[in-house]
């Protein structure tokens, strides 16, 4: 079963239902109150497509119910070709580039499209700790955010084109597994506190950690079995060895280019969204677009997230 665009765009709305279903039932359909597989489908002028009831619990539901796609009005075709665009796209699509390529009504069932899609992707924090068995993971943090604006009248100089630590771009915290998973999310401070509570919480205490020479993750290598070596960028020094932040200057490269490219602006209250879409990509890079697109339709289950939430009202 291919779920690459071009097989998707090519099924009836009645395929891409089964489709569906086959991708989040494997073993059949399921009751998403109870868990109860004794189902019923209904059938008849007097039920909608695809309607099941449960046996155990006599709870009607569908394929679509208890996940993102639940109350949506597009077809099921549609959310598999955006799933399977967002899931291809190396460094993302924008809203209106979805928009136009699925002739959709407005831009705000685009948005919200997308903004449902990321949800899918996202991953629990503790859903496997990186860096289990001894492995390496690398730390760092970046900025994110268009180039600073220069007033009229004054020439561009050091008090108005900050770089790093010091600028109102918005910092994002990352931690980047070597060939494994990344994990990034926007930060309010980039402090001790709050860089060592994120390694605590998402790496396990047999890793290594690998960060460049920030004198704010001092202390953090007596917490985990393979200590903390660092490299000193001020220094002009890169690589010493096999330590170096080469694997998580990569991501923040895939992560910066999709923003400035594909999307040019992105607000702060939505950023943690982009996080999480460019993470699974890259948690994902090792296998097809085809199985990467399954991995984030399996991620529907259980989420929902309605248009005022994404808006923060």
């Amino acid at each position: 079963m291919s779920l690459n665009l071009t097989d998707v765009s090519a099924l009836t709305e009645a395929e891409a239902r089964a489709t569906f279903e086959r991708v989040r039932w494997p073993n059949g359909p399921t009751c998403h109150r109870c868990g109860s597989v004794e189902v019923t489908k209904l059938a008849g002028d007097a039920h909608r497509v695809g309607l099941y009831r449960c046996r155990g619990c006599e709870e009607q539901f569908s394929s679509t119910t208890g996940t993102i796609l639940e109350q949506s009005h597009l077809p099921i075709r549609t959310w598999l070709m955006a799933f399977a665009i967002l899931c291809s796209a190396k460094k993302g699509v924008s809203a209106l580039q979805l928009q136009r390529q699925l002739e959709l009504g407005s831009y705000r069932t685009a948005w919200h499209l997308c903004h449902r899609i990321r949800h899918a992707m996202s991953q629990e924090p503790l859903a496997g700790l990186l860096g289990a068995g001894g492995g390496t993971v690398e730390v760092d943090e970046t900025y994110v955010g268009g180039k600073p604006r220069h007033r009229q009248g004054l020439h561009p100089g050091p008090k108005h084109s900050r770089r790093g630590r010091g600028t109102k771009k918005i910092p994002v915290v990352a931690l980047v597994e070597r060939g494994g998973r990344a994990r990034s999310w926007p930060v309010k401070y980039v402090d001790g506190a709050t860089l060592k509570a994120a390694i605590r919480t998402h790496v396990d205490p047999s890793a290594r950690i690998v960060t460049d020479e920030l004198n704010i993750y001092q202390g953090i290598g007596a917490e985990f079995e393979g200590g903390h070596q660092t490299v000193n960028h001020s220094q002009k020094e890169y690589v010493r060895g096999d330590v170096h932040t080469n694997t998580i200057e990569g991501y923040f490269g895939l992560l910066k280019r999709g923003i400035m490219g594909s999307f040019h602006h992105v607000s702060p209250q939505h950023l943690f969204r982009y996080c999480d879409e460019f993470s699974f990509r890259w948690d994902h890079r090792y296998v097809t677009d085809s199985e990467r697109t399954a991995d984030a339709i399996k991620g529907a289950e259980g989420k929902r997230l309605k248009y005022r939430a994404p808006l923060g009202r």
